[in-house]
């Protein structure tokens, strides 16, 4: 009695044709191009080319990726000469680790005369990957009161449209650096519409991925944000931990959540997809009992003169500490006041800090070396070097 139909709704694509030609000493000489002129598909003044102007609807399934929107079209025709009743119909989809109804209404049509048919759209954003199954079912009565019943099945497969590789660089301050390499492994072109971080509640997140031109900021890809297939390319975020959270020396400890990447693309004629990663987790460098991290530091200094550098030392711990600072010399670098300075007692989770000055008596780049933090609780010695990097310069090339 009833027949079932199911397509799937997707734009069209550019037709393509394969040009035939030759030189004009063969033998057809030139009667193959003068028929490529004259064919309505192909682009004037460039025959030759496969794309052409018109376009072509698609003739079956097609590539069906992870974060597109899966619409179809579903009809059921009465193809007899009778009246059908109490017809219902279902469409679900099952995948692997679930089965959706997608069916606009649940309710049974009273009646389907001969020659009418149930049209019905159904749509499901895909976020699965692997093997899914649409499940289509119809259930009537016939005239004589016999219950039909009927399911028809259409496989496809979810593909992944992008690959994403994030690292984690940590800066001296509490800053991190995220860097995601977001590549494209379709065989089509995607048009990059968003790529943003949605950070957690502990980070505030400044996008990197924009020049200042004549005031204005701009895209360091380019106005026109393409990503050709395999194509890959790099988004980089700065991270900083909030006030209430980088005042907290214990709150950073261990494994943080960042955030997650939030990516938008179309491709085609326009077609939308979407994807979002999970939760971005790094695991955060371990301190120790005591962090020494730089505040303030010249860029560059003069050779043998004096500067100052600010130094914040934060109690990590859960015990309280009576901390002695001592600063040792090395071959380039010397430390200008008194060694063996009580800082006094620090409690957990607090922090100071402590201007230091001192001088380099060697030029080029020289690492910051030789501060020692002893506990005298424990009697234990917390040694620091390589804290930060500093230019030297002579003075008669720095005036200049």
């Amino acid at each position: 009695f009833l027949i079932f139909a199911v397509m799937r709704l997707t734009k069209p694509t550019l037709f393509t044709n394969i040009p035939v030609t030759c030189e004009e000493r063969d033998l057809p000489g030139n009667l193959f191009n003068q028929l490529m002129k004259d064919d309505p598909s192909t682009v004037k003044g460039a025959e030759t080319l496969m794309l052409g102007e018109m376009l072509t609807l698609p003739q079956n399934f097609g590539n069906i990726f992870l974060g597109e929107t899966f619409s179809s079209y579903i009809s059921v025709h009465n193809d007899s000469n009778q009246v059908v009743k109490d017809i219902l119909v279902k469409a679900d989809l099952q995948t692997s680790s679930q089965r959706l109804n997608l069916s606009a209404s649940s309710a049974a049509v009273a009646e389907l005369k001969p020659d009418c048919c149930i049209d019905d759209v159904i749509h499901h954003e895909v976020k699965e990957i692997g093997t899914h199954i649409l499940v289509c079912a119809v259930s009537y009565t016939t005239q004589t009161g016999e219950k039909m019943y009927f399911r028809k099945f259409f496989k496809f497969q979810v593909l992944k449209p992008l690959d994403v590789k994030t690292k984690f660089y940590n800066a001296e301050t509490d800053e991190v650096f995220l860097e995601a390499q977001i590549q494209n492994i379709t065989t089509s072109p995607m048009f990059m519409e968003k790529v943003s971080l949605e950070p957690s509640m502990m980070y505030n997140v400044a996008e990197l991925n924009t020049v200042d031109t004549a005031g204005e900021r701009e895209s360091t890809f380019g106005s026109r944000s393409y990503l050709q297939p395999m194509d890959t390319r790099q988004y980089l975020y700065c991270l900083k931990p909030k006030q209430e959270f980088a005042e907290k020396a214990g709150v950073i400890k261990g494994v943080t959540v960042i955030g997650k990447l939030d990516i938008v693309w179309k491709t085609n004629l326009g077609e939308r997809g979407r994807l979002q990663t999970s939760q971005l987790q790094r695991m955060a460098p371990g301190y120790g009992d005591v962090r020494l991290s730089l505040e303030t530091i010249p860029d560059t200094v003069n050779l043998e003169e004096p500067f100052d550098i600010t130094c914040k030392i934060t109690n990590c711990s859960e015990r309280t500490m009576d901390l002695v600072l001592e600063m040792c010399n090395t071959n380039s670098i010397h430390w200008c006041g008194v060694s063996g300075r009580q800082l006094g007692k620090l409690h957990p989770s607090s922090s100071l800090h402590l201007a230091l000055t001192l001088l380099s008596s060697v030029q080029g780049l020289q690492s910051v070396s030789g501060l020692r933090l002893t506990d005298t609780f424990l009697k234990r010695t917390y040694e620091y070097d390589d804290i930060a990097q500093v230019c030297v310069v002579s003075s008669e090339v720095k005036q200049s």
